[in-house]
């Protein structure tokens, strides 16, 4: 099987079961879970991973015991802010909008320093791995919209781990391209290590 038609495959599958059986999560409209947590958090809202339902995380090889879902109004109902960064894709600023990464960790119960590691895991496999000091100075969110709209899968969306790479002087000093090689669009699981 071609590694395009695998990825599209496995996104759907993740997706279809997603919709399938919602996780309960604090805050939440009982929608699919769009953002998965697992590793050092606190109890956790639902059980060890289901290789049938979690086919996406079961193919990309991770297991757990616990995790903690999150669907959008989950996410949504967190406190947001705004950053608009220069995006690689057309040069130009766009308004993205999302709580903290940092305050979606603390909402698991995640017991955080500053050396945590957060390995941020796209739907396509790319994983990109964060301090949590990193996170902090550089003001990470889990962006849920774009220049005012929700992010839709298949886009950057529906979630994107980003920050405003003009603010932080050692990325605003590179080329835009180079500037958001620890941002996972797509995002749908974290680890906390």
């Amino acid at each position: 099987m071609k590694k395009r038609q695998f990825l599209g495959t496995a996104a759907l599958a993740g997706l279809s079961a997603a919709i399938a059986t919602p996780v309960q999560a604090a805050a939440s409209g009982n929608g699919p879970t769009l953002l998965t947590v697992t590793g050092a958090i606190g109890v956790g809202n639902r059980g060890k991973l289901d290789p049938v339902r979690d086919q996406m995380m079961y193919k990309q090889k991770l297991s757990f015991d616990k995790a903690y879902g999150f669907d959008f109004a989950a996410l949504i109902a967190l406190p947001a802010i705004t950053i608009k960064p220069t995006l690689e894709y057309d040069g130009k600023p766009h308004t993205l909008r999302g709580p903290l990464l940092l305050d979606v960790m603390k909402a698991t119960g995640a017991k955080l320093n500053d050396n945590t590691r957060l390995v941020l895991r796209a739907i396509d496999a790319f994983a990109a791995t964060v301090t949590v000091a990193q996170a902090k100075t550089q003001r990470y969110i889990v962006a849920t919209h774009l220049d005012g709209a929700p992010m839709a899968l298949g886009g950057l969306g529906p979630l994107w781990a980003v920050y405003d790479a003009d603010k932080v002087p050692e990325m605003a000093a590179k080329p835009v391209s180079d500037r958001f090689g620890l941002c996972p669009w797509g995002l749908y699981h974290i680890s906390v290590d």
